[in-house]
C-alpha cells in the first residue's frame, strides 16, 4: 500500500480482534518506531498483549475492545507535542500499510509504568491503539477547505492535495483546529486553540507534506 493510499484508508479503530499480532508485523513495526526514535530524539515503544492500560472505565466509556497492543508515546516532557503527532502520526500510517487498524488515545487509558521504560525527564504523552480490526473504521466528517486553508482558484495544484490530505487527518475530537496559509512555495501551518493542538498540528503536517509533496515547499 502506497502511503498516500494509507492516508485515504486510515480511519480510527476502538475494537479489535483478540488476536495476537503476527511475529514479522510486529518486527517490521518495532524497527520503522526505532527509526522514528533515531529521527525525532522520542522514546516511542511498542507495548504487546498488555490490557491493563485499556481495562479502565473511560477506556470501556468509549467503546474499546481487545485493545491490547499499543504504542507508547513516550518522550521529552516539554517543547514536544507537535513531533509527537508528526512521528506517532508515522506510525499509525506505517501500521495501516502493514494491515493494522489504530486509534489515538490521549486521556481515556490508564498508565502502565512497568510496561515501557521511561527515562528521566520524559513522560507518556498519550497512546495509540493497533491490532487487526474487528469492525471497519468509519471516515469522519471534515471541514470545507476554505475553513483550513487560504487555498483559491489560483493556488497550485500540489496546495490543494496537502489540504485535501491534512483534512483526512485525525484530530483530538476531530476538531481540525489547524490553517495552512500558502504563499510561493512557502507554507504557514498554525494551530488552533483547543486541547492536543499542538499534537495535532505535527499529525496534520505530515499529511499535508505527504499530499504536497515535499519536493514543492516548504514549511515556515
Amino acid at each position: 500500500m502506497e502511503i498516500i493510499d494509507a492516508i485515504k484508508e486510515r480511519h480510527s479503530v476502538r475494537q479489535y480482534l483478540d488476536k495476537e499480532i503476527d511475529g514479522e508485523v510486529a518486527e517490521q513495526l518495532r524497527d520503522f518506531i526505532f527509526a522514528c526514535n533515531e529521527e525525532s530524539g522520542a522514546h516511542f515503544q511498542l507495548i504487546l498483549q498488555e490490557p491493563k492500560a485499556m481495562n479502565c472505565m473511560l477506556a470501556k466509556y468509549g467503546s474499546f475492545k481487545n485493545a491490547s497492543n499499543y504504542i507508547a508515546l513516550v518522550a521529552p516532557k516539554d517543547g514536544f507535542e507537535e513531533k509527537v503527532g508528526y512521528f506517532g502520526e508515522k506510525c499509525v500510517l506505517k501500521a495501516k500499510q502493514l494491515g493494522l487498524e489504530s486509534c489515538w488515545v490521549a486521556g481515556s487509558y490508564k498508565k502502565i509504568p512497568e510496561a515501557m521504560a521511561i527515562d528521566k525527564g520524559e513522560k507518556i504523552h498519550m497512546i495509540i491503539t493497533v491490532g487487526y480490526g474487528a469492525v471497519p473504521g468509519r471516515p469522519h466528517k471534515s471541514k470545507r477547505f476554505e475553513s483550513v486553508s487560504n487555498l483559491s482558484d489560483d493556488s497550485p495544484e500540489w496546495f490543494k492535495r496537502g489540504v485535501e490530505a491534512a483534512l483526512l487527518a485525525p484530530t483530538a475530537i476531530n476538531q481540525q483546529k489547524f490553517y495552512f496559509e500558502q504563499k510561493g512555495d512557502k507554507v504557514k501551518a498554525t494551530a488552533g486553540f483547543g486541547p492536543y493542538s499542538k499534537t495535532d498540528l505535527g499529525i496534520v503536517k505530515l499529511h499535508f507534506e505527504i499530499g504536497a509533496g515535499k519536493e514543492n515547499f516548504s514549511f515556515e
